[in-house]
């Protein structure tokens, strides 16, 4: 995830603005989730576009969650990489036994 928090870092401080502030980046990410959320509903779900709306790809959505989370993560000085082996630690650890395996 540091490749992606630097290309995130390399494109925002190229501009005066710079990172929103953290009110506004959870703000823009629940913005993002909620066009995640619509998208699945449309292709997934029983609601389905009007003919005048396009359809939009579901990795774009995941990716501009990703971007936004990135985004918030550099503002506020925060490795994504250290934070996520902790979360991978976890699901290996704890949760280890809480699902049933598959036969192998």
């Amino acid at each position: 995830m540091k490749k992606i928090q630097k290309d995130i870092d390399d494109w925002v401080t190229q501009y005066k603005i710079g990172y929103w502030t953290p009110h506004e980046m959870l703000a823009r990410l629940t913005e993002e989730v909620g066009e995640l959320a619509r998208e699945i509903n449309h292709q997934y779900g029983p609601k389905k576009k009007k003919e005048t709306e396009k359809q939009k790809e579901i990795g774009d959505e995941m990716a501009d969650i990703i971007f936004t989370v990135g985004c918030f993560a550099n503002a506020l000085n925060i490795d994504l990489d250290k934070h996520f082996k902790r979360v991978m630690d976890k699901c290996y650890g704890r949760d280890k036994e809480r699902f049933e395996r598959k036969d192998t």
